[in-house]
């Protein structure tokens, strides 16, 4: 169960955060399931972002300890999103 959702958690929005990190010049980085669980086993400062629809949310829940800004709203509230973080998204 907890690799289909760490799969599911690293593809789905790396392309809604593209747009608004490209801006800021920051890099992507993809990662597999193995290197984000020894990041989370190392006690690494992560910050999980959801960014699925309150739609999506009600349909399929959400994994505790994640931020939700819906990927419709993450341009206009990328200050919510902290720079000096590993950012992991949904």
């Amino acid at each position: 169960m907890l690799r289909r959702e760490t799969c599911f958690v690293l593809g789905a929005a790396v392309l809604g955060l593209a747009a608004g990190l490209r801006a800021q010049d920051q890099k992507l980085a993809r990662i597999d399931i193995d290197a984000l669980k020894k990041r989370v086993d190392e006690g690494k400062d992560l910050f999980f972002l959801d960014v699925r629809e309150p739609h999506e949310l009600e349909e399929l829940g959400t994994l505790k300890g994640y931020v939700n800004i819906p990927v419709g709203q993450l341009e206009t509230r990328l200050n919510e999103v902290p720079k000096d973080r590993f950012i992991v998204t949904a």
